[in-house]
């Protein structure tokens, strides 16, 4: 891998068998979040981090059978998860580092992230590598299925101004990586923003 990972991988290896349990009634969350991507029938889209592969129905949904759907995740356990839940009939899983994705430049319409930004060592990187298989004009969704307060609380944290996913911290971090930040929703029950690539 192109960075050491060991700590994130461990962290999701001794999770990843009973994630789904952990948090049970995020799949509408899940959807609603991939409705908001506006992704049409025919399009390529990655999970990027995908875990256990709770987006890949819903990717499926929305690009139909004739779409390509792509889930990348670090760690092996999670995609072994997502396999024995039957994702992986929704799509190609893949083991790979969101840093150095094995895809060629402009090759998918959208990418949907879900948890990923708070685990990258150097987001700036991470996400201009997802800009860069992404066509101009493409989208990336950054999801969370609670708001940055809730999910500050949940881990017995207050929230900072130097909070990575604060608007005024993210804003400028997605323009140097090559996207436009379009929708920005920060409430209890959900994080969303929504990006356009820049061509």
């Amino acid at each position: 891998m192109a960075d050491d990972h060991t700590h994130v991988q461990d962290f999701f290896t001794a999770r990843a068998a009973s994630w789904d349990a952990r948090f049970p009634d995020d799949g509408p969350a899940y959807a609603a979040a991939v409705s908001a991507l506006g992704l049409r029938a025919g399009d390529a889209v990655l999970d990027a981090g995908c875990g256990t592969g709770r987006a890949l129905p819903a990717l499926r949904d929305a690009v139909g059978p004739g779409g390509t759907v792509l889930g990348a995740d670090l760690t092996a356990a999670m995609l072994e998860s997502a396999a024995r839940a039957g994702r992986d009939r929704s799509g190609l899983l893949l083991q790979a580092d969101a840093a150095r994705l094995p895809l060629r430049s402009h090759a998918l319409d959208a990418v949907f992230a879900a948890g990923l930004i708070s685990h990258l060592p150097q987001p700036g990187r991470y996400l201009a590598e997802l800009a860069r298989v992404v066509r101009p004009g493409g989208l990336l969704a950054l999801f969370h299925p609670i708001g940055r307060a809730a999910l500050a609380a949940r881990h017995g944290r207050n929230l900072t101004e130097a909070d990575l996913r604060a608007e005024h911290n993210l804003r400028p971090l997605l323009t140097r990586s090559g996207w436009r930040l379009d929708t920005y929703i920060d409430e209890e029950a959900r994080f969303l923003v929504l990006a356009e690539r820049m061509g």
